[in-house]
């Protein structure tokens, strides 16, 4: 065997192994070419999206698509690329056209190389010896099997981008369209009745859940990037942590002081924490530097405005809680300010009655 068909053995087995990574292992930064070649596409769009002024939120939408389009080019070209080392020294040989002189360039073993992945004997060029033909069938193999397993992952991509926007959306709805958590909680205890609030958020749990795993399982996910800020994953995780804040720090602790303890807040949190987290390890995300002084003045600001909503709605809050409230906030915050701006989000977008 040649250094060049060598080469091209290695070459195939790499994208293979990135495939079996990506696809079939399904973890999130598990892939050794796929994570950079995304991260490298969504910078040279978020590059682009800089250009195009008002339009670039239109731009950084076909983000998530232009990004699944270009891997599974990326994935081809490189198995015909390896495909082609081993094919071109055996041209005009081993490898022959049906009829008139064998063309031996680079570009001929490429089209053969394709045909091969394809159709076993497809083209003009057909192998003559035991080993290229045996080459061209696992070729084939291997083009059949790649071409049903990433039919199959983005089945399973966008099933998961459905639940994630269903989850987002149920929650902007629970705000009425606001992103207000307060607002929410308000709807969810209609005149102080806190009885429907925990079969309510034990309802999203199950789907909280289900979003982050389908982040675990397909990180492609994280670069759908929609224009309405409300399916953002930091605008839904914000609004969930603040809701299960306000429960902690907020509402009366002798009337409502079972609900801060509750399985499905402790679930809520936990979930939407982790979703985050997933998020902030596995991708490019922004350095946190907020000053501290004028953050502080903002979460006391919003946990006032926060217990006027509630109070306005009937239900009794606490007269000391902003502390509390300051400190849970700094807790998880800085996350969401992490994760925000990597996808094009204003954290105006996303904490929206604290700056309104």
């Amino acid at each position: 065997m040649k250094l060049e068909q060598t080469f091209g053995v290695a070459l195939t087995l790499l994208f293979l192994t990135d495939i079996f990574l990506t696809v079939l292992y399904a973890r999130a930064g598990a892939g050794l070419l796929a994570p950079r070649w995304n991260r490298l596409v969504w910078t040279l769009l978020r590059g682009v999206a800089s250009l195009a002024g008002g339009r670039r939120s239109t731009v950084l939408a076909l983000a998530g698509p232009l990004i699944v389009v270009s891997l599974i080019g990326f994935w081809s070209i490189g198995l015909t690329l390896g495909a082609a080392l081993v094919i071109q020294p055996e041209l005009g040989t081993a490898i022959r056209p049906s009829n008139g002189a064998a063309q031996t360039d680079l570009v001929t073993s490429l089209l053969v190389a394709g045909n091969s992945l394809s159709i076993v004997g497809g083209g003009d060029y057909s192998p003559h010896t035991t080993g290229m033909r045996l080459f061209f069938l696992v070729n084939s193999l291997i083009g059949a099997s790649v071409l049903s397993l990433v039919l199959s992952y983005l089945v399973q991509v966008y099933s998961g981008l459905r639940e994630r926007n269903a989850l987002a959306l149920t929650i902007d709805l629970m705000t009425d369209g606001t992103g207000h958590a307060a607002l929410m909680l308000a709807s969810l205890m209609p005149g102080g009745d806190p009885s429907d609030l925990k079969s309510a958020l034990g309802n999203l749990v199950g789907s909280l859940a289900a979003t982050k795993e389908a982040h675990h399982f397909y990180p492609l996910l994280f670069y759908f990037r929609f224009e309405e800020p409300r399916y953002a994953v930091s605008r839904f995780s914000f609004v969930l942590l603040d809701t299960v804040t306000l429960i902690e720090a907020a509402l009366d602790q002798r009337r409502y002081g079972n609900l801060a303890t509750c399985a499905a807040v402790a679930a809520i949190h936990r979930g939407a924490r982790m979703l985050l987290e997933t998020l902030d390890a596995h991708f490019p995300t922004a350095d946190d530097r907020t000053d501290a002084v004028i953050e502080t003045v903002l979460l006391e600001t919003s946990y006032l405005k926060a217990t006027q909503i509630l109070e306005n709605a009937g239900i009794a809050v606490r007269p000391d809680g902003h502390e509390t409230y300051v400190d849970r906030r700094q807790e998880w915050e800085p996350l969401v300010r992490r994760v925000a701006p990597t996808l094009g989000y204003a954290m105006s977008e996303i904490d929206r009655y604290a700056r309104t």
